[in-house]
């Protein structure tokens, strides 16, 4: 929806940026989800030793990690990515970009250490993908969406 918006105005740096963020952004949670899956699979087949070795805290934490560190990291470069892309197309209002870099540059700092932080992300693409689906509704058919208003 927000590259179709974009057009011949698409840098090709942050566009790159852009896609990559958000292709390691899935890619962290499928491994986080391949190994929560792989560990509720084996304390279903009765593994109840796993509980108490150390593949199962090594599995905990390797979940953590792939979710709460790096594919949140991936989030915030995404966050800033589209940010710079809509400060420079004009796409969405400079207000939403400026708070996606806020909200990214609090993503990135507090990772691990301010709970409820992992929410900003999914918030953030909610806000935006609203404002788009307004505005093409209220272009007129047939017609390119209009540029962002301040």
């Amino acid at each position: 929806m927000l590259r179709d918006r974009l057009g011949k105005l698409e840098d090709r740096f942050f566009a790159t940026v852009f896609f990559g963020s958000a292709l390691l952004f899935l890619a962290s949670i499928f491994i986080a989800a391949s190994v929560a899956g792989a560990i509720v699979r084996l304390l279903g087949c009765g593994s109840a030793d796993l509980i108490g070795s150390g593949a199962y805290a090594l599995a905990r934490l390797q979940i953590y990690q792939a979710m709460q560190t790096y594919a949140i990291e991936m989030g915030g470069v995404f966050m800033i990515s589209t940010s710079t892309i809509s400060l420079r197309t004009r796409i969405v209002p400079r207000w939403m970009a400026f708070l996606g870099y806020a909200l990214a540059l609090a993503l990135l700092l507090s990772v691990g250490t301010v709970h409820g932080i992992l929410l900003v992300f999914p918030l953030w693409v909610l806000a935006i993908s609203v404002y788009i689906l307004i505005d093409n509704f209220r272009a007129a058919p047939g017609l390119a969406a209009p540029a962002a208003k301040e």
